[in-house]
């Protein structure tokens, strides 16, 4: 949260230069507060796995945050139990004349699929196209930043030779680094991938609409957002836990899949051993950011007088 200091203290421009960020008195005193409305559209298998990664890290905030969990329509999971997604979960008929401040779009185990394939692509563009209307900002993680860069803006999936599966060093692109995206963050910070399909750098910067943020040397784009900062798209894992690249490591290997040990995770790359944690304040710091500066800021009181951003449509409607 911001600390609040008089309009006119001469600290205000030091601190405001060192990316500190700091809240006037006027500003305080004309701000509404209320609880932010969050979806999660949760396209993961392991449902009850995902949905506690990630509201771990929205809960780990001082702000009140009001969360909905929803599920496709049009696939029904065969990895959850169906009274678990009954009790908890809703559809997109139950929800689409609502507005909501966030949302999240997770990832899905679906590289190799092409988009038309998927068996609820059309529902799932159908959510995004919803989304300029009904959300404030979006937050696509995963193969869901893959699937949103590819609706909204055309940008192509690219399938890698082999996996990139580990926990890699990221920076944020030189003209980045005031970002508020990556205040409190490390020159260098880590963040788990494990994903068969990468980005191109050149067709991002091709897209006006698009800021690239971050990446790897290993492990290419990580980060890009609109510049209306209505869509962030995360190409990583900042949200996993200790053991879920192991528990997805000994998964396939119990299957015997060829799968190489993830990079820079078990101490001295023995599986038997317990992974060192050295991402969990990225992720921490990274949704605390976009839930405060690009989220709780922004967004309007009244929440249903959103309007769609100027982003052009690039790729044509879903069949």
């Amino acid at each position: 949260m911001p600390i609040r200091i008089p309009d006119s203290l001469p600290a205000r421009a030091t601190l405001e230069s060192e990316n500190i960020f700091v809240m006037t008195e006027y500003r305080a005193l004309h701000q509404d507060i209320r609880p932010l409305n969050l979806l999660i559209l949760n396209l993961m298998p392991t449902k009850i796995v995902t949905e506690t990664q990630f509201l771990r890290k929205l809960a780990n905030t001082p702000l009140q945050i009001r969360v909905e969990l929803l599920q496709t329509a049009s696939y029904q999971s065969t990895h959850t139990d169906a009274s678990h997604l009954d009790s908890f979960y809703t559809t997109f008929d139950q929800i689409k004349d609502k507005s909501y401040d966030g949302m999240i779009i997770t990832g899905a185990p679906l590289a190799y699929v092409p988009w038309e394939e998927v068996e609820y692509w059309e529902e799932l563009c159908a959510i995004m196209d919803w989304t300029t209307t009904h959300v404030h900002s979006t937050m696509h993680v995963c193969w869901g930043a893959f699937a949103g860069l590819f609706y909204h803006y055309g940008v192509p999936k690219i399938l890698r030779r082999d996996k990139l599966f580990g926990v890699y060093p990221h920076t944020a692109v030189a003209n980045k680094k005031q970002s508020p995206l990556f205040r409190g963050l490390d020159d260098v910070f880590y963040v788990p991938q494990s994903r068969e399909i990468e980005l191109s750098e050149e067709d991002i910067l091709k897209v006006p609409e698009l800021e690239l943020m971050s990446t790897s040397p290993q492990a290419g784009i990580f980060a890009v957002k609109s510049r209306d900062n209505r869509r962030f798209f995360l190409t990583g894992h900042p949200e996993y836990d200790r053991d879920t690249l192991a528990n997805e490591y000994w998964r396939d290997k119990n299957k015997g899949l060829d799968i190489a040990i993830p990079e820079n995770y078990f101490p001295n790359d023995d599986p038997t051993q317990t992974p060192v944690v050295t991402w969990r304040s990225t992720g921490q710091l990274i949704y605390n950011n976009w839930l405060n500066y690009y989220v709780y800021q922004t967004t309007p009181y009244d929440i249903t007088t959103l309007s769609s951003p100027p982003a052009q449509q690039i790729t044509p409607p879903c069949p």
